[in-house]
Formats: C-alpha cells, sequence, structure tokens
C-alpha cells in the first residue's frame, strides 16, 4: 500500500486539526463538521495529483483553450454517519463523482471491550473499471474499513482504490496495509500512536460521529 501522510509536510491543514481534536473546540459540532470537510477538501485536491489525466480543448469566446482534465469515472464511498462531512469535502472537489453509502458499525456482545463490525444498508452504482474513493474519518483498527470494501466487491473491480481519513492508529494502517494490495493509495491527515483498550485511537480526538451529530444510544 502506498500511503500519504499530510502531516509530514506542515500546512493549513495543521489549523484544521488542532481544532478537531482541541476539546473546547470541538464542542461546537458545526464547526467540528466544516473542518472536517475542509480536511476532505484538501485531501481530494491532493488525491487529485495521482488521478488519471487527459487532454481537453474547450472553447472561449476569443479562441480555443488546451488544457488536461481528469476523468469523471470517480465513485465516492462513505461510510456512516462520521464519514458524512469528509463525503460533503471530498465531493465539493470531485463534483461530478457519483455517489455510494454504506453503514458499518461495531457490536458489542458479551464483552465491552470485544467487538465485531456489522455492515447492514448499502448503495453503491456500479464499481467496475472505476476510480474508487472509500471515505472514514476514522482508521483505528482498520475493520471498518476493509468490511467495507468486501461488502463493496459485488459491485465490480475498480482499476483505482484511495482510502481517506482524517486520523489513523498505527495499528488500524498497518492492518489496511496487510489487507489491500501495494497498488492502494491511503491518504490520512494524522497518524497516532495506539489504542485504547476499547479500540479507541489515542490521542485522537474522541468518538467523531457523535462530535458531528450528536450522541448515539448504545443497543
Amino acid at each position: 500500500m502506498q500511503i500519504h501522510n499530510l502531516s509530514k509536510t506542515p500546512s493549513i491543514l495543521n489549523t484544521f486539526m488542532s481544532e478537531l481534536r482541541d476539546e473546547t473546540t470541538q464542542k461546537d459540532s458545526m464547526r467540528f463538521r466544516r473542518n472536517i470537510e475542509r480536511i476532505g477538501e484538501i485531501m481530494g485536491y491532493e488525491l487529485s495529483k495521482s488521478l488519471q489525466f487527459e487532454p481537453h480543448n474547450i472553447e472561449t469566446p476569443l479562441g480555443t483553450s488546451t488544457t488536461v482534465l481528469h476523468k469523471k469515472d470517480i465513485v465516492l464511498c462513505s461510510i456512516l454517519r462520521a464519514g458524512v462531512p469528509l463525503h460533503n469535502g471530498l465531493l465539493n472537489y470531485f463534483d461530478a463523482a457519483e455517489n455510494a453509502f454504506i453503514s458499518a458499525y461495531r457490536q458489542h456482545k458479551h464483552n465491552p471491550d470485544s467487538f465485531e463490525i456489522i455492515v447492514e444498508y448499502l448503495a453503491c452504482p456500479s464499481l467496475e473499471g472505476k476510480t474508487l474513493i472509500l471515505a472514514d474519518p476514522m482508521l483505528a483498527t482498520g475493520q471498518s474499513m476493509v468490511a467495507t470494501f468486501e461488502a463493496l466487491k459485488p459491485f465490480g473491480t475498480p482499476k483505482e482504490i484511495h482510502l481517506v481519513s482524517v486520523i489513523g492508529a498505527e495499528e488500524g494502517v498497518n492492518y489496511v496495509s496487510n489487507a489491500f494490495n501495494k497498488d492502494v493509495h491511503l491518504w490520512i491527515a494524522a497518524i497516532d500512536d495506539k489504542l485504547n483498550e476499547k479500540g479507541y485511537i489515542i490521542p485522537g480526538l474522541g468518538d467523531a460521529g457523535d462530535l458531528a451529530f450528536g450522541n448515539k444510544l448504545q443497543q
């Protein structure tokens, strides 16, 4: 897997990341969502540099301009519900993309410190020969990302796969690196050292879904 860790190069991304992590600033859920969206825009721009482009002629009122444009073959898939702001940020830049949505959540059966990933809802266009961008803001254990991709396989084989996350743990990054082939790209804004006993990223930022959309009932 090819890993693109954007935190290695200081940029305005650092400002949005610091606000996401700050326990005082993140209490403003609208700002929290907007910061994830802005990070999605930055990552979409960086990701776009690796896509395939082809020449196009553009007719202006005074003549012809020649440029190169990326092929409009992108399917943008996000994991509900935390993935929605990240999806919106990417969609702001890839506005011609087709869209897919999938639900994946942790189910704790008997031991609160162990869980399995449950995939229920899925809406997806054909992926055959297209560029798949799979977005999930928190790459903790990596199990959700892998389970989601497995659920997408019946929809066809993409020609390219790009994974997009805001924060990941070393363990999760290693897990997806082993699960995906060497041609897959991972775009990530920060990689933290570890997970706690419940599988949450440390220092991380907390529960991205709750911070963006409010606390959920536990089942």
